[in-house]
């Protein structure tokens, strides 16, 4: 028997332990930022909130901003998926709306202490949320939007004004949604819902391209 060491296995066992201990501190950031909000959370809190030495956290990460980025990127990675699947199974403009929005606010009742702390940001106006996995799932949505338009699930309009307007009601809502007892995730689907499906028609038309108003 060779007691040559299998170094498959210990560069797996390696990898293993720095994906853990990254999750760990991104898991740790996630109830500090929410409990004390981004501009109170230092370093060393998160750090606290782990079982790792301290120095370990900069082997990651080199401040709680880029925790924080990591936890939103990490945050749109798991709801996109849920999200676009709706909107591509949609056959009609109430779909596509209520199924994105439903699906969303579900995610967000089911993972408070996330959206706690990802919205907290605005306590610091600079803190970055452009980060690659939110852009990507913005752009998701305006070219599911523009692909509804084309096949004529939505009607007619400025796709970038459209996105805009769901990503904002959907986080407004969702807000107002965990802080009051008496709206559920069904009741935010339903108004956000009844809002587009009023107000969209009154939109101005976009024409298509090569044709005039």
């Amino acid at each position: 028997m060779s007691n040559v060491p299998d170094l498959t296995k210990i560069r797996g066992k390696r990898e293993e332990t720095k994906a853990s201990n990254r999750q760990a501190i991104i898991d740790a950031a996630r109830i500090v930022f929410a409990d004390l909000g981004y501009g109170a959370t230092t370093v060393r809190d998160i750090i606290r909130a782990t079982n790792l030495a301290s120095g370990t956290f900069y082997n990651y990460f080199k401040s709680k901003e880029e925790v924080f980025q990591a936890l939103q990127d990490e945050t749109a990675l798991r709801v996109r998926p849920r999200l676009r699947a709706e909107r591509i199974r949609a056959r009609n403009f109430e779909e596509f709306i209520v199924g994105t929005f439903r699906s969303y606010f579900d995610f967000v009742k089911n993972d408070q202490t996330t959206f706690i702390a990802v919205r907290r940001h605005r306590e610091i106006p600079r803190v970055r949320i452009d980060t690659p996995e939110v852009i990507a799932g913005f752009e998701e949505l305006r070219v599911d939007i523009e692909n509804a338009i084309e096949n004529g699930v939505l009607p007619p309009a400025d796709a970038d004004l459209l996105m805009a307007s769901m990503v904002g009601v959907a986080f407004e809502v969702a807000h107002q949604m965990l802080t009051r007892d008496d709206v559920t995730a069904d009741d935010a689907a339903r108004f956000a819902t009844a809002l587009f499906l009023g107000g969209v028609q009154a939109l101005p038309r976009k024409a298509k391209p090569g044709k005039k108003k």
